[in-house]
């Protein structure tokens, strides 16, 4: 077991990727060991065998339709009929429109992509500091991953064996916490920069934006009640919010021709192969680290130790945050997560509270540098200076600290919502 720490970490020393590294340390550890590799290779080809894991690339497809098909902009234009009256009004149409755009793909990165796009120009246009739209795009970008669905939360239910609709309804109160906390911070911030309102739409069109978002509002409904009203698995409601996005993109808002829809879906698989091979290999380490008897020590140690589950939550905070300084979100929980699980129970800690705990970790580790993903992301869109979107993050990344903290110590907020319609 000692070698674990300084084979894993020459190894990423080295720049290899995090896949080899994973997978070499297990193949080295296993051997090592004196157990046959045969045992990882059967492992991996087991756990891959998940329905539940077929479902990540359908929600990526769907992710991808809805960046070229012109669905973010209707979903933006709905959320400025609805707020763009108010102080800082392209703020909040921001932070709304992320939230339902995160309500149909399950990625943060492609939510900042797709609204930043749209927003930071607009926001620019009309006089917003630029630092403050770069970080606000970034911040709320994140909503991706915890606003159901979320390709982190389905992770988690992999490797925990918890279910991922109840992960998923944990997710849902802390991340309207998180968008009302964002539009409340936009509205004193525009309020004491002077920021312009929007002019108010016509009754005529009012009513014309809403209608013409109605098909994009159709893929988030379909997600919803397929899985929470017990109509369709988890998978097959990301292969019909992949269908219903597919459709909507070519036929309403026709944002690009159907011979491209080829090249959208060899782009998903692209991009869930790469997500596979690191779960694949992440599931090799995992093996070793149960055979290994790790969790059985690190619990015996945390009773020697007499850690409470509050200052046990405040360490593996710690950790999380530090790794999410130099570690992408997936490698960071496929890491972790075989290690920390079993630690749960023990501790009197909901599974289903630490996925929020661990997701709202993996939100705030987008946002940081020097790795942080939605930080490339806005700079790219705006082509600013990263210095500029790091600037601009700094509140929103004290709020999210500010959210983790009271989501740790308040598990009520995460597992009020589940319990309602799961029970207990």
């Amino acid at each position: 077991m000692s070698l674990l720490p300084l084979i894993f970490f020459l190894l990423l020393a080295a720049g290899l990727p995090i896949f080899v590294v994973l997978g070499v340390s297990a193949g080295i550890l296993t051997a090592a060991d004196g157990r046959p590799l045969i045992g990882i290779a059967q492992k991996i080809l087991d756990e891959l065998n998940s329905p539940t894991l077929v479902s990540v690339p359908f929600f990526v497809m769907a992710a991808n339709f809805m960046l070229r098909g012109g669905i973010s902009q209707a979903l933006v234009d709905f959320s400025g009929a609805w707020l763009g009256r108010m102080h800082g009004g392209l703020g909040a149409v921001t932070v709304l429109s992320c939230t339902l755009f995160a309500a149909i793909c399950g990625s943060s990165v492609a939510t900042a992509l797709a609204i930043g796009t749209i927003m930071i120009p607009a926001m620019v246009d009309k006089g917003y500091n630029r630092p403050f739209a770069l970080g606000l795009i970034g911040a709320s970008g994140t909503l991706g991953i915890l606003i159901p669905p979320s390709l982190p939360m389905i992770l988690y239910g992999i490797l925990a064996e918890e279910s991922i609709p109840r992960l998923f309804l944990a997710g849902v109160l802390p991340g309207l916490f998180q968008a009302l906390l964002f539009t409340a911070w936009v509205a004193w911030y525009a309020r004491r920069h002077g920021y312009p309102r929007q002019a108010p739409l016509s009754r005529r069109e009012f009513l014309k934006v809403n209608l013409a978002a109605l098909p994009a509002m159709s893929v988030p409904v379909v997600i919803a009640v397929g899985i929470y009203g017990g109509i369709v698995t988890v998978t097959e409601a990301a292969a019909l919010a992949a269908l219903v996005a597919l459709l909507v993109s070519l036929f309403v808002y026709r944002g690009f021709h159907w011979r491209e829809a080829v090249e959208v879906i060899g782009d998903s698989v692209k991009s869930s192969a790469v997500v596979m091979l690191i779960v694949a290999t992440a599931l090799a380490f995992g093996h070793w680290v149960t055979e290994s008897g790790m969790p059985n020590t690190v619990v015996t140690a945390i009773t020697e130790m007499g850690l409470s589950s509050w200052q046990f939550l405040l360490i593996i905070n710690l950790i999380l945050l530090v790794l999410g300084m130099f570690l992408e979100v997936a490698s960071i929980m496929l890491i972790t997560l075989p290690i920390i699980v079993p630690l749960l129970k023990p501790l009197g800690i909901d599974p289903v509270h630490f996925a929020v705990v661990m997701t709202i970790n993996m939100e705030i580790a987008l946002i940081t540098p020097p790795v942080g993903l939605n930080l490339y992301v806005i700079a790219s869109v705006a082509k600013a200076p990263i210095g500029e979107a790091i600037r601009g993050i700094t509140p929103f990344l004290i709020m999210l600290l500010g959210l983790l903290a009271t989501i740790t110590y308040v598990p009520e907020i995460s597992l009020w919502l589940p319990d309602l319609l799961y029970g207990r």
